[in-house]
C-alpha cells in the first residue's frame, strides 16, 4: 500500500505492558476523522487481555477502495463499513501480524448520522468490531453474534461509549 500517508508508532520499551503495534494509514482525507491515537486506543482495548504482542494496521479508505476490496475478497458489491483481513502467515522474527482493518470513512460517517450516534462512538465500535474479527470472533451464528456483541458492549463501555446495539 504505497503512496499513502502512514502514521506509525513502534512497540513500547521493554518492561512495558503493551507491545501491540497499531499502524494507522489514511488513504483518503484525514480531515474530520478520528486522531490516530484514538484509533490505536480503540484497537488496543479490544486486544487487551487477549494479545500481549503483535501488530495490526488500520487503513482508513474512500468508498471506491472499500467497494473494490469488498467485491474482490467477499464477492459483494458496494462499500462497507469495516473489512477485516486476518494475517495467516507463519510467525517470524518480528511481532506476530494480526492482520489489517480497512475502514470506509464515508460509510462510517453516514451510518453514524443515520443511526443518530455520535460519530466518534460509531468509529470506536467499528475499530473494536473489526479488531475482534482479527482475533477470530464472528457473528455468523446466533451464539457467535451474542458472544461478540456482549464483548463489544463491555469493551465500548470501558471506553465511555454507549451500547451500540441499544
Amino acid at each position: 500500500m504505497t503512496g499513502t500517508k502512514a502514521k506509525r508508532r513502534g512497540p513500547r520499551a521493554k518492561g512495558s505492558k503493551r507491545l501491540v503495534r497499531v499502524d494507522v494509514q489514511f488513504a483518503c482525507s484525514s480531515r474530520g476523522r478520528p486522531d490516530p491515537r484514538r484509533i490505536r486506543r480503540w484497537a488496543r482495548s479490544a486486544l487487551a487481555e487477549r494479545r500481549r504482542a503483535g501488530a495490526l494496521t488500520v487503513r482508513v479508505v474512500s468508498e471506491t477502495e472499500s467497494a473494490a476490496l469488498n467485491l474482490r475478497w467477499r464477492g459483494k458489491r458496494g462499500a462497507t463499513n469495516v473489512l477485516s483481513f486476518p494475517a495467516g502467515g507463519p510467525p517470524g522474527d518480528g511481532p506476530e501480524l494480526l492482520g489489517d482493518l480497512v475502514i470506509c470513512a464515508p460509510v462510517v460517517d453516514r451510518e453514524a448520522r443515520q443511526q443518530g450516534k455520535p460519530r466518534s462512538a460509531h468509529w470506536a465500535h467499528m475499530v473494536v468490531h473489526g479488531t475482534l474479527h482479527l482475533l477470530g470472533y464472528d457473528h455468523r451464528t446466533r451464539t457467535g453474534a451474542a458472544a461478540m456483541e456482549f464483548l463489544e458492549i463491555g469493551l465500548l463501555a470501558g471506553l465511555g461509549v454507549d451500547n451500540p446495539y441499544a
